[in-house]
């Protein structure tokens, strides 16, 4: 029986063991050093916190392997690990500290002028494996005890931390294989940072068929022809990538010039993918397989996906799709009841062992999230309420139409701001846009990224695919829009500039 992730990995060593599992631009690590390497980190928390279990241990990360080693360390350990991005504000990390508690603090970055006493280096050649002690720790352990923890952003301006189960993990990763039949040949190029939960796609995938990761270097983003070089270089050939990745690629029309003819697999996720920046991958790269992947922290990653078979116009939105094996979605109306007709608008709602355990300290929060399903009134059946909005295509496929709190009340109007964002993102001379309310002035703001400013025109072109009511009264324009540490349109920081 599966119950922990370390089987994935353990068998990966049976049969692969002198492959490589991970690499990135410094070293590369063998199935049987990342097991190694991980029993020794695992030893040394457990002599350090007296043998505890199921406690939160923080590890400072990098974009490097032994951040994924340091990982693997800590649920060796009994307990769950925690990405910490020490390059984030000092606020927000102390935030997290205080929500969290930590009982340990592991160093994995490769390079810091801080760097802790409990670094990666000091810990595994200090350390000799207690196989007995990790046995034992093993044989405790089930399936419900929490994996990981990922801090998102909070309404409140806390961070919420995500908690996920191995069984959770276990059950993304053995739906994905039954979606998509990875095998032991699967290069993955990590693009997502650590504490972003998209990382956990190419770290566990690649555990259970015993492919390779390469972790890419953040600066190579921001020199897309020399990211190209480099996936073609490392014998990349798939992606889970954040549609901003993709997008700079597209934007910068890399593949003119350049292939990767490699490429089996392009999913992507995080923001709703411009259709022209799919087509001009899909136009150099059509050998490959393209998903269009959903699902936000809380249910584990993904829980629906969407094979794209075929050509969208430019207006077009893709559907997010249908649901992923063993788990179930429904659009639930403002009167709590579940839709079945095609083209009725209600909130995207998840259910199944991919629901996170709730977030870490925070029992009122966990409630009012993760609610009780209303066809099951009988037993406790929890299901998760994402805040997006969706509707059935006549395929039966989802459409995610927009977040919650993007739909607005204006001139009389209800209007749904990301159906404004699908017109103006197949605008021709436009990269990317955004829209957001100004409530106080009553005002719909447009946030576009361009070469030049071009309100004039974007009025014209709009005037042909919405109703004057929906065109936006303020347009401000960007060389570059600001981005999250996700790579998601930071319109946090655009709201505190513009509106707030």
């Amino acid at each position: 029986m599966i119950y922990n992730v370390l089987q994935y990995l353990e068998r990966s060593v049976d049969l692969y063991s002198n492959k490589i599992a991970l690499e990135d631009d410094k070293e590369k690590v063998s199935y049987s050093e990342y097991v190694r390497n991980a029993q020794k980190i695992g030893t040394y928390i457990t002599n350090k916190v007296g043998g505890k279990t199921n406690k939160p241990i923080a590890v400072l990360i990098d974009r490097n392997t032994w951040s994924i080693i340091s990982f693997m360390g800590v649920v060796y350990s009994g307990n769950f690990y925690v990405p910490i991005d020490s390059l984030m504000p000092q606020d927000r990390i102390n935030l997290i500290y205080e929500t969290l508690q930590p009982i340990k603090i592991i160093d994995a970055r490769s390079k810091a002028n801080d760097r802790i006493e409990d670094n990666y280096l000091d810990i595994v050649n200090n350390t000799e494996i207690d196989f007995v002690r990790l046995q034992r720790i093993r044989e405790n352990m089930i399936d419900t005890d929490p994996l990981y923890t990922i801090f998102t952003s909070g309404s409140t301006g806390i961070p919420k931390g995500v908690v996920v189960s191995h069984r959770s993990v276990l059950d993304l990763v053995n739906a994905f294989e039954e979606a998509f039949s990875f095998d032991e040949n699967a290069v993955w190029g990590n693009q997502a940072p650590f504490d972003f939960d998209v990382s956990v796609k190419d770290i566990y995938n690649a555990l259970k068929c015993g492919g390779t990761v390469q972790v890419l270097p953040k600066k190579l983003f921001k020199m897309p022809k020399l990211l190209i070089n480099y996936l073609c270089e490392k014998k990349v050939n798939t992606l889970i990538w954040a549609v901003s990745a993709l997008r700079i690629v597209s934007d910068f029309k890399t593949l003119d010039e350049s292939e990767i003819p490699q490429l089996r697999d392009i999913m992507f996720s995080g923001e709703v993918m411009p259709v022209r920046a799919l087509n001009y991958w899909m136009d150099k790269i059509p050998q490959a397989r393209y998903v269009n992947l959903y699902g936000p922290t809380e249910i584990t990653c993904n829980c629906t996906y969407y094979e794209v078979d075929h050509r969208f116009r430019d207006d077009e939105v893709l559907p997010i799709g249908k649901a992923f094996s063993n788990c179930r979605v429904k659009l639930r109306d403002e009167n709590n009841q579940f839709i079945t007709k095609a083209g009725e608008i209600g909130e995207i709602c998840v259910m199944g062992t991919c629901l996170a355990l709730g977030y870490w300290n925070n029992f009122e929060r966990t409630q009012s999230a993760f609610v009780q399903n209303p066809t099951d009134i009988a037993y406790e059946s929890k299901m998760y309420a994402t805040g997006d909005m969706g509707y059935y295509n006549p395929d039966g496929d989802i459409v995610f139409a927009t977040r919650r709190d993007y739909q607005i009340k204006h001139m009389g109007h209800r209007i749904e701001l990301g159906e404004i964002e699908v017109a103006l993102n197949s605008i021709s001379f436009l990269t990317v846009t955004c829209c957001l309310y100004d409530k106080q002035n009553e005002r719909i703001v447009c946030f576009y990224q361009a070469p030049q400013e071009c309100k004039k025109d974007i009025v014209t072109e709009l005037a042909k695919k919405l109703p004057k009511y929906m065109w936006p009264n303020v347009y401000i324009h960007y060389e570059e829009l600001p981005l999250n540490k996700n790579g998601k349109i930071d319109r946090t920081a655009l709201a505190k500039k513009h509106i707030v």
